[in-house]
């Protein structure tokens, strides 16, 4: 019933992206235009969705292959998109929750909706029963702090923060024993996003790297990049920044719904081969959930 709901609310958050583009797709599919015209406006569509020109050559090469095959071209379009969506996720599944804390760096620029999206994050493992920490290190920003309290208030999960301006590497020492004191299953670390002042950031991010490192073998367990569906190529870019500064396990991706550049997500994914974790499609808490590369493309295409 919970799988169902979502993906309720998936197809009702990708309502944009779906009529921005894959109704299109529809319509050349069903325009009885002539297969070089289909393919030609299938590009053009591809493109303009931010599907990038590295996925887009993909896919369309792979329409027009099984063409010669009597395939639809819609079927194999589906069909290519999912297999390329799976290859990216099979690269990095992340392994069990042992020995606890299991580590999980969040980076993101500003504005992306990182405080709020580590807190679902947080609230998803509270619900599976494991013990969840949250670590304020983004010291840049005072708003930072107090967003990532009053979520975790509101969720009853445990912040550990230090005052703004305070080193947000010892910050992190100081989450990292609090964790293990308190006994915690998972440990989120919030970061500073400001990519105005890049070669700052990322000295400060690989700091944080080696000081959770040093105190638990094996941390970060995951490194997550927060990204905004609605900024398009602007995310791909962010994408390529922090995965030139650091190993990045994997993405999210959040307001879905607010914008018809859902096509992101194949474009990082095939440039960049990190996969995409978890989407977020509203701002309820339930609304950012782990990513389904074939319930994806089924809620872009299905209208019902």
């Amino acid at each position: 019933m919970e799988k169902n709901s979502f993906f309720q609310r998936l197809r009702k958050g990708l309502a944009k992206t779906r009529e921005g583009w894959t109704q299109k797709l529809e319509e050349i599919f069903q325009g009885g235009q002539s297969p070089e015209e289909t393919i030609a406006a299938l590009e053009e569509i591809l493109l303009s969705a931010d599907v990038g020109v590295k996925a887009t050559d993909r896919l369309v090469e792979s329409v027009r292959r099984q063409s010669w095959t009597g395939l639809p071209p819609s079927i194999s379009l589906k069909q290519e998109m999912i297999a390329l969506l799976k290859e990216a996720e099979k690269k990095s599944a992340p392994a069990p929750l042992s020995p606890p804390p299991w580590v999980i760096l969040c980076l993101g620029v500003n504005g992306v909706g990182k405080p709020t999206t580590i807190v679902k994050l947080a609230a998803r493992y509270q619900k599976e029963g494991k013990k969840t920490l949250l670590i304020a290190a983004d010291t840049f920003r005072a708003a930072a702090i107090e967003q990532l309290e009053a979520w975790g208030a509101r969720i009853g999960v445990e912040v550990i923060k230090h005052q703004p301006g305070a080193d947000p590497s010892a910050v992190a020492f100081d989450g990292i024993h609090a964790a293990e004191r308190r006994k915690a299953d998972v440990v989120l670390i919030d970061t500073a996003g400001r990519l105005h002042t890049k070669v700052h950031l990322v000295e400060e991010l690989k700091k944080i790297r080696r000081v959770i490192a040093r105190e638990q073998p094996g941390a970060p367990h995951e490194t997550l990049l927060v990204l905004d569906a609605t900024t398009g190529q602007n995310a791909l870019q962010q994408a390529r920044i922090f995965k030139e500064a650091l190993d990045v396990s994997g993405i999210v991706l959040t307001k879905l719904d607010g914008t018809a550049r859902g096509g992101i997500i194949i474009g990082i994914q095939e440039e960049l081969g990190i996969p995409v974790q978890y989407i977020g499609v509203g701002e309820d808490i339930d609304d950012l959930q782990p990513f389904d590369p074939a319930a994806f493309i089924h809620g872009l295409f299905e209208k019902n």
